[in-house]
């Protein structure tokens, strides 16, 4: 019998030395596979900046700004709950510096504002009464706190250590640290081994991230922007380096991973495996806090080709739903992302759900009647079916009859087109917020059959971010044609042979 418990404790001690200690691997490791299993988040940004109709305060509006008129942190997880997510990821102190806990070593926290419940503790109630997981996101910079200034950089990281400390010894199991802000010190100034130290001591199964986690460049010591690696870069293993080190998965809001994405990653000369969490918004603005007037929200069909995306090849997706001023989640956001469960069949307890059926047009042979001219060849029409949301065609200046071709090398069904196009931006006053507006807004979709092109589907309608056509029947062919007027650009063009549920 001793020798039983001797055993199960040994097996305890190795499995939460290993949850501390990222090692080189190729596969996940305990804490890794339980971020991956989660899935499907939901984040929420609050804090002064909601009612500063900004996104980025710089932490000298005094903490009485902070007054939301009928907080309800209980709506946030139940919206959460009925939505399918598993776990919230809240917004604890933002650039600004100010806390939504109450936090001793600050007076610049909701103890101090005209709401002085502590909202880490209520959402963290709220989770475990709905039974979700709860994750924090904590920025690193701090435009308030005296200590970030001061000549001892050491001094803040001790404030950090010790709010760290409040925010995992206080509410609970946090399942997941999202660290934010790494840009504005040197990279070793923010001593992230001792950050992450202290996490795994006293939450062995917090997966720890940093935002901008890879650089293009090895021993990177001040923070560059031009070194920065997007997703789509990520095109095979062990090319690209972990600028925070250790962390256990990889983050860059809110752009979007490769379908192809791969996970090995160098530091000092070993590889280290990391999935990649998305972050986006569920506003068609891209706003993560709330604004006065409100927003328009993502389409449910982009919303459901995003999470197919997002949610593969072992990767993970949060979604941002900011409450108002008033401390509620917008009746019309909670609808949206309610309905895109249902949409989707997701069932708590059971594993999310994977996209169906095939995508034949990824790696296709590709023409078109233009591409937009540049010395690197930008946009080529290759990039259009590689797989990636950062890179894309475009067609040049005047082509306002543009087409763009697939040759499947032999033929092939489809039923279903997905057209993610590229839009022209309008920034907003608060520089995150946007107005996109597609150039589409006449397309034809063609076939090669019998020695000619065979209309399939015509559309008069603005494609927006996304737009999912699904065809009434399948259709075989061995090429495929886009028509568009204006000049077009396309992220990603999908043709996708999708099985039928009612044949």
């Amino acid at each position: 019998m001793k020798r039983t418990i001797l055993t199960f404790l040994c097996s305890v001690c190795l499995y939460v030395m290993q949850a501390q200690t990222l090692l080189p691997a190729t596969e996940p490791n305990a804490v890794q596979r339980q971020l991956i299993d989660r899935g499907y988040g939901m984040f929420v940004h609050f804090g002064p900046n909601t009612f500063l109709e900004k996104e980025w305060s710089d932490g000298t509006a005094p903490a009485s700004v902070y007054a939301p008129t009928a907080l309800d942190c209980d709506q946030w997880v139940r919206v959460a709950r009925e939505a399918g997510f598993r776990y919230v990821l809240l917004v604890t102190k933002h650039h600004d510096g100010f806390c939504l806990w109450d936090s001793q070593w600050t007076d610049y926290d909701v103890a101090s504002s005209r709401d002085t419940t502590d909202v880490v503790r209520a959402v963290s109630n709220a989770f475990r009464k709905y039974g979700l997981q709860f994750a924090v996101y904590y920025s690193l910079w701090d435009r308030h706190e005296p200590t970030y200034k001061s000549e001892d950089f050491g001094q803040y990281v001790q404030y950090m250590e010790r709010q760290l400390t409040e925010l995992m010894t206080q509410y609970g199991e946090v399942c997941e640290l999202w660290l934010d802000g790494g840009w504005d010190k040197p990279i070793a100034d923010w001593q992230i081994p001792r950050i992450y130290g202290l996490v795994k001591q006293l939450q062995p199964n917090c997966a720890v991230g940093v935002n901008h986690t890879l650089s293009a460049r090895e021993d990177e010591v001040s923070y560059y922007w031009d070194d920065l690696v997007l997703p789509d870069s990520c095109d095979r293993d062990d090319k690209h380096y972990l600028r925070f080190f250790p962390t256990d998965f990889r983050l860059w809001d809110p752009k979007i991973a490769p379908l192809y994405d791969r996970k090995q990653y160098l530091h000092k000369g070993q590889s280290y495996y990391l999935p990649f969490e998305h972050t986006i918004c569920l506003s068609k603005g891209w706003n993560w806090f709330q604004k006065e007037k409100p927003m328009p929200v993502r389409d449910l069909d982009e919303l459901e080709e995003l999470f197919y995306w997002t949610t593969s090849n072992d990767n993970t997706l949060v979604v941002d739903l900011a409450p108002d001023r008033t401390g509620r989640i917008r009746p019309h956001e909670a609808d949206r992302i309610v309905e895109l469960r249902r949409r989707l069949g997701i069932e708590h307890g059971k594993p999310l759900p994977k996209r169906r059926g095939e995508i034949i047009s990824l790696g296709a042979k590709t023409e078109a009647s233009s591409v937009y001219p540049s010395k690197e060849g930008t946009y080529a029409t290759s990039q259009a079916v590689d797989g990636g949301m950062q890179t894309r065609w475009a067609s040049a200046d005047g082509d306002n009859l543009a087409w763009f071709a697939l040759d499947f090398g032999h033929e092939q069904t489809f039923n279903k087109v997905v057209i993610f196009e590229y839009q022209d931006q309008q920034q907003g006053d608060d520089g995150f917020s946007n107005v996109r507006t597609g150039r589409i807004q006449q397309y034809t979709l063609d076939i090669w059959r019998n020695g000619q092109w065979v209309p399939i589907y015509v559309g008069d309608e603005s494609l927006s971010d996304c737009k999912v056509i699904r065809l009434s029947h399948a259709y075989t062919s061995s090429q495929f044609r886009l028509r568009a007027s204006a000049p077009p650009s396309i992220y990603e063009l999908e043709v996708i042979n999708e099985p039928t549920l009612n044949p």
